[in-house]
């Protein structure tokens, strides 16, 4: 979840702003940007969703370039 930590403190917000509006458990979020459980695929798109971003963005912390043929 190397993106997630990145991406809300580019938002300018704390951790538990972010786990009031997307009613996401405070702990919960703090284990998923400190890498210590890995969200469901439900928790990923709420995520995406709410900051804007791709899933693979929030995962490596790099957006996703389509390989060149």
């Amino acid at each position: 979840m190397k993106g997630l930590r990145t991406v809300r403190k580019a938002k300018g917000m704390k951790q538990r702003e972010v786990s009031r509006a997307t009613g996401i458990k405070p702990s919960a979020y703090s284990h998923y940007e400190n890498g210590v459980r890995e969200p469901s695929l439900a928790t990923l798109v709420k995520l995406s969703d709410f900051f804007g971003v791709s899933i693979h963005y929030l995962v490596t912390g790099e957006e996703f370039q389509a390989p060149e043929e």
